[in-house]
């Protein structure tokens, strides 16, 4: 902490990024000339010979450059949301910064960016100088987190945009290593970002919307009057804009509309997916040759697997095969549109929930709202599942059709024996009874490889049953000038799988005339002989051995199984991710970046032979380097020591 003369309350707290030259600080008042700065301790080598010693000279240190941007990259909430900072200020924030290094007068001062000391102005702040280590700077994630690991007060989490209590907390974390992976996946291209387009068309008078992806698009629906759908061949049809300058003159569209249409033009956006209730005629879409697709659900709630999965295959189609974007829209173009671009960003790139929707508010402040949240993460495994197992489909295909070809040329009959068909035949055995009738297979109500039935997904028509969804929010966020307006309608809970009462009174007689039957097949000397085995088996366990043949079953809660702030101390099972391999590559002039000292509890070890030994803490350091090349954004930066 470093105390001020002049404001003796003014505590800050200043953390090392690079040595000698960045810093990241918090202070309760604006820091001045006359603030402490704890510059580091460097005593000058001793002189070899005793007459040389006392002339060494005392170094001298510059005085600090600060600068902030809490009065000017301010992040426009919804209600109790506050960050992170969207990749517009991002932007701006480099460019100041960028200035600041190369101003002749600074190259060999400290530069410390600060802000206050709130919690929620710490971790955007925080949260923005990570983000630029790894996007700018072309930091991996684990040393751009490094110096405010253990920062404290701990880091405040961040919020959804709902009306609700929150219960769903993103961490700073989730935040750099969602941007991180997006980077590398090629899902945000820094260099060919546009800030006045981004700024523009974020706004609701211009368009709402914004570019998650260089192949998703997520806007707000636009209006119409009237709103029914223009049929093709009529008269009505006929007077639709067919051209971008007839779209500019039209006289009934409204300039938010003009723009949606204008920019979807001219950046080959080939299908819009609509997932709220009509407000405007898609007509005006599909006679510019834009394919419309209508996937409503309600407001504030889950979408089915099966809506998932066709959105995904239609999207995977577009992308891959017709070379064309995908622009979603619900009323806000927040909630449900970002549960199905999330979904296909983790089927895709192997995102988890975290980091998807961290990315995606990154791209687009207030993305995935309430439940929602609680939605990615549980059905994030199915989504990755999918990739996986189509991959192993089409390889399964394309081997059927070479062996199908082998086995023209060979000229057999019969076609050889395929994976697939391996696969059939032996589930068919299992399947076949003794008695020669065919039991059903005991199948699972996803279908990963094929369209989701609903009533085989009678109970699981979202993913996870309905018992286990979380609580209802009270509304859904939305756009406006100042920012949000009314609260929509409730998440509502479907409640047509519930049996009645008659209907479970008529499954326990079914159940009860079942067992009758069954014991009037066998004979008394069967039954009674049947009845004996159970109890001598039953009595020759004692009570104790029960109880601990019980509880050798119980299940192992592994805290630690992982870092997600909403599983804290809920059993989850561990699964393992792919870490992507970064190349270390030298840097500047400098060399190399100071050493990160890391620690992990590690917990206590069976005592040794003739002694115990305490559970402690383990230090491991090694050398760290900055690796890749820095984007062009950072080229004026590139000949000040010490940011590369």
């Amino acid at each position: 902490m470093a105390p001020s003369r002049r404001y003796p309350s003014n505590l800050g707290q200043v953390i090392e990024y690079i040595p000698d030259r960045l810093y990241l600080a918090s202070y309760v008042e604006a820091p001045d000339e006359t603030t402490v700065f704890p510059y580091p301790d460097s005593t000058p080598r001793s002189p070899s010979k005793r007459s040389h010693r006392s002339a060494a000279p005392t170094p001298s240190h510059k005085q600090p450059y600060y600068f902030t941007v809490d009065d000017t990259l301010l992040y426009n909430a919804f209600h109790h949301d506050f960050g992170p900072l969207h990749i517009g200020h991002l932007y701006r924030f480099a460019l100041q910064f960028h200035e600041i290094l190369g101003a002749k007068e600074n190259k060999d001062r400290p530069i410390v960016f600060w802000s206050r000391a709130d919690a929620r102005s710490r971790a955007n702040a925080s949260c923005l100088l990570a983000c630029y280590m790894v996007l700018i700077q072309s930091w991996p994630p684990h040393l751009a987190l490094a110096p405010i690991a253990q920062v404290d007060p701990p880091l405040m989490p961040f919020r959804d945009a709902g009306y609700s209590q929150a219960d769903y907390g993103l961490t700073v974390q989730d935040v750099v290593y969602g941007v991180w992976k997006a980077k590398e996946e090629g899902c945000c291209v820094l260099e060919t970002f546009d800030l006045d387009e981004y700024e523009r068309f974020e706004r609701v008078e211009q368009g709402d919307f914004n570019w998650i992806t260089p192949h998703f698009l997520a806007f707000a629906s636009p209006q119409s009057n009237p709103s029914s759908r223009t049929v093709e061949g009529t008269e009505a049809w006929n007077a639709l804009p067919k051209t971008v300058d007839e779209v500019e003159v039209h006289p009934t569209l409204s300039e938010p509309f003009k723009n949606v249409l204008t920019h979807f033009s001219e950046r080959n956006i080939g299908l819009v997916v609509r997932l709220n209730s009509v407000l405007y005629d898609a007509g005006y879409f599909e006679a510019l040759g834009i394919q419309h697709v209508d996937m409503i659900f309600d407001d504030g709630t889950c979408p089915p697997l099966s809506m998932v999965r066709k959105f995904i295959r239609m999207a995977h189609e577009m992308i891959t095969v017709r070379k064309k974007g995908i622009a979603v829209h619900c009323k806000a173009g927040l909630g449900r549109t970002g549960c199905l671009i999330g979904a296909y960003l983790i089927y895709r790139h192997g995102f988890t929930a975290n980091e998807v929707i961290s990315y995606m508010r990154f791209m687009r402040p207030g993305m995935v709202v309430g439940p929602q949240q609680h939605w990615l993460h549980l059905n994030q495994g199915t989504f990755r599942e999918w990739w996986v197992e189509e991959r192993i489909e089409r390889k399964l295909r394309k081997e059927a059709a070479l062996a199908a070809a082998a086995a023209g040329q060979t000229g057999s009959a019969h076609p050889p024996s395929t994976p697939v068909r391996a696969m059939q035949k032996s589930h068919i055995s299992r399947s076949s009874s003794k008695n020669g009738t065919s039991t059903p297979p005991n199948r699972s109500s996803r279908t990963p490889l094929g369209e989701i039935d609903q009533d085989q997904t009678r109970d699981n028509s979202i993913g996870v049953q309905e018992d286990y969804l979380p609580a209802p929010t009270p509304g859904q966020p939305r756009k406006t000038h100042r920012g949000v307006v009314d609260r929509h309608h409730p998440y509502n809970r479907s409640t047509a799988n519930v049996p009645t009462v008659e209907e479970e009174v008529l499954h326990d007689e079914t159940e009860t005339q079942a067992a009758s039957a069954h014991r009037a097949q066998e004979s008394d000397e069967e039954w009674n002989a049947r009845v004996r085995s159970h109890r001598k088996v039953s009595g020759s366990v004692s009570p104790e051995r029960r109880e601990r043949s019980v509880s050798a079953y119980q299940p192992v809660i592994d805290n630690d199984a992982t870092n997600d702030i909403e599983n804290i101390g809920v059993a989850t099972p561990r699964t393992k991710s792919y870490e992507g391999k970064v190349q270390q590559r030298s840097t500047s002039a400098s060399g190399v970046l100071p050493k990160v000292r890391g620690s992990s509890s590690s917990p206590k070890r069976p005592a040794a032979a003739g002694g115990v030994r305490e559970a402690g803490v383990r230090k491991t350091s090694g050398r760290v380097g900055s690796v890749g090349s820095a984007s062009p954004t950072a080229v004026a930066a590139r000949k000040v020591s010490g940011v590369h």
